[in-house]
């Protein structure tokens, strides 16, 4: 399932059945912001990290499937956000990147 942010950072879910998709979203994001993307961003730009929004725990790698089976291995049930350190999207659909000046 996919979600998207207001803050234009498209964001993967995982299904839970005790928490909607935009309360995965809001708590995800705002646990995110506050606690984890200083630490994050210098060093891991580009990689997924799966967060798990209970815990505040959270898988960092290139690979989301990969990030994703740590993080349900260490807690199979738990609520996980997805998302790309860093880049406005977790995914990108088309073409590739074109540079252009502002």
């Amino acid at each position: 399932m996919l979600g998207f942010h207001d803050s234009a950072e498209e964001v993967v879910l995982v299904p839970h059945s005790g928490y909607s998709s935009d309360e995965i979203v809001r708590r995800g994001q705002a646990l995110y912001d506050r606690e984890i993307r200083a630490q994050v961003e210098p060093s891991h730009r580009g990689k997924f990290l799966v967060l798990d929004i209970d815990s505040g725990e959270y898988e960092i790698d290139l690979n989301e499937v990969a990030a994703l089976k740590r993080a349900k291995a260490r807690n199979p049930g738990a609520a996980l956000y997805i998302l790309r350190v860093g880049a406005p999207t977790a995914y990108r659909v088309g073409g590739p990147r074109v540079a252009t000046r502002a």
